[in-house]
């Protein structure tokens, strides 16, 4: 659906700067005799989506109240906008069909080889797998079988993504033979995943090796205007749906889990509150929300915390 919706809305944008380019092509010719208008066409078609993408990043990167040195604070404005183009104009809307298991590469030398867990990827609001496609090869370099889901319905509730979750699980377990997996969620995926552990008794919490997640909004986020869809509204700052999800989770749940706090997000703040009761945290700098998921420190990271040593020390 995302990936429809997506085409559709870039479609509209560029037809927006074809009309836009087309009267100012006709200005031109009126004033210059013509030499201008040629290029102003496809220039305006162009630069219209564009710039909209930049006004988007922009105002949330403002309202966020990052803080820092001015030269991080333009850096994590202009490297957000790369992904932002990277991800929401040319790999979301084309999805792979079919979506399924990846298959490790070749194995590298050293611990992350033969024998790596399974991981299970996440994504966020209005995303889809295609958002993991630095993460799925960097994994799958380091010897992992991976899987990217998709969450749909795009504007549901968390809870219903709880079986699409499951659903990946037993795949992935039935197409590797593997007894656990490993999965990690970025901003509303890591919500994702924990109302999928919500729905896990005692002897199903062990097929989870271990649980990462990047940029979540583990307590709701501050954005000024909240999305009033269900799974946005879930994501208000410590809305009801948050408490509960809390209340429901023990030291069992908060064991399997690591928390990539980002400290520059510019969507899920105030950044330093995304923790919860006995989960670890790391912090990342100078990088923005849907960065997170391509930036080469955060995918070494997540590699390192699922290697064979680094889960044999956290189950030992």
């Amino acid at each position: 659906m995302l990936a429809l919706l997506l085409r559709a809305l870039y479609l509209f944008q560029l037809l927006c700067g074809a009309v836009l380019g087309s009267w100012l092509a006709i200005e031109a010719t009126q004033q210059s005799g013509g030499a201008l208008s040629l290029i102003l066409l496809p220039l305006t078609m162009l630069c219209l989506p564009l710039l909209l993408q930049f006004l988007v990043i922009l105002t949330s990167l403002i309202q966020s109240r990052t803080g820092g040195p001015a030269a991080l604070w333009w850096r994590v404005l202009w490297a957000e906008y790369i992904s932002a183009v990277l991800v929401f104009m040319l790999r979301q809307p084309w999805p792979r069909r079919p979506n399924g298991v990846q298959m490790p590469l070749a194995t590298p030398p050293g611990e992350l080889g033969a024998g790596a867990v399974p991981v299970v990827l996440v994504h966020g609001y209005l995303c889809n797998h295609r958002v993991w496609d630095d993460m799925t090869l960097a994994l799958r370099q380091a010897g992992h079988p991976v899987l990217a889901v998709d969450l749909e319905p795009l504007f549901g509730s968390i809870d219903g993504y709880a079986a699409v979750i499951e659903a990946a699980v037993q795949r992935l377990q039935a197409e590797t033979g593997a007894p656990q997996v490993a999965l990690v969620g970025h901003s509303m995926g890591g919500l994702a995943i924990r109302a999928w552990l919500r729905t896990q008794n005692t002897a199903q919490l062990g097929r989870a090796a271990r649980i990462l997640t990047l940029g979540t909004p583990h307590q709701g986020t501050r954005i000024p205007q909240p999305v009033a869809t269900p799974n946005g509204v879930q994501m208000h700052w410590h809305s009801p749906w948050i408490q509960a999800l809390q209340t429901s989770e023990g030291a069992a749940q908060h064991a399997l889990m690591h928390i990539a706090l980002n400290l520059n997000d510019n969507i899920c703040f105030p950044q330093a509150a995304q923790v919860l009761p006995g989960v670890a945290v790391t912090e990342f700098h100078g990088i923005g929300h849907l960065e997170m998921c391509r930036h080469p420190r955060v995918i070494d990271w997540t590699c390192k915390q699922l290697s064979k040593q680094t889960l044999e020390g956290v189950t030992a």
